[in-house]
């Protein structure tokens, strides 16, 4: 298990789910806390509270928009974000095929216990995937705005 396994079960077992999760990584990335931006990510729970799409890959394309997307009227947005954002939504597509789709219906099936089968792993490949494709497009995760090491 990774460090970023242990700290996934920590949020998790704290109450958090996987939109509040993959936000909070990213803000810990960062070295700050953003209690508004880690509310915002509610709405995406659960598909949306709908069995939507899932929120692991909604919250995931939010962490791309908040290290590459625009931030004030002088800053454009970052011409690496649509492409980054391809990249996680096109992976997650196809990973996620083994559970029936990129829905949390389809991923959960409605059955509560799945939460603790399912997203703590689909949470923690995807962190991981999203990361390294932050990376593969220069983008800085730890520094947004500025080109990765």
């Amino acid at each position: 298990m990774t460090d970023d396994s242990f700290r996934i079960a920590e949020l998790l077992l704290s109450g958090y789910k996987c939109g509040h999760v993959m936000m909070k990584l990213a803000l810990e990335a960062q070295g700050r806390d953003d209690p508004d931006l880690v509310r915002a990510m509610s709405g995406l729970s659960l598909g949306m509270g709908q069995g939507f799409n899932c929120g692991v890959l909604t919250a995931g394309c939010c962490v791309i928009g908040l290290c590459a997307g625009k931030a004030d009227d002088e800053a454009p947005e970052d011409p690496r974000l649509a492409a980054a954002i391809d990249d996680f939504s096109g992976w997650f597509s196809t990973m996620t095929h083994r559970h029936g789709g990129i829905d949390c219906a389809h991923i959960m099936r409605f059955e509560h216990e799945r939460l603790r089968e399912v997203c703590p792993g689909l949470i923690s490949e995807s962190w991981t995937r999203l990361v390294e494709i932050l990376d593969s497009h220069g983008i800085d995760i730890a520094n947004p705005g500025t080109e990765a090491a």
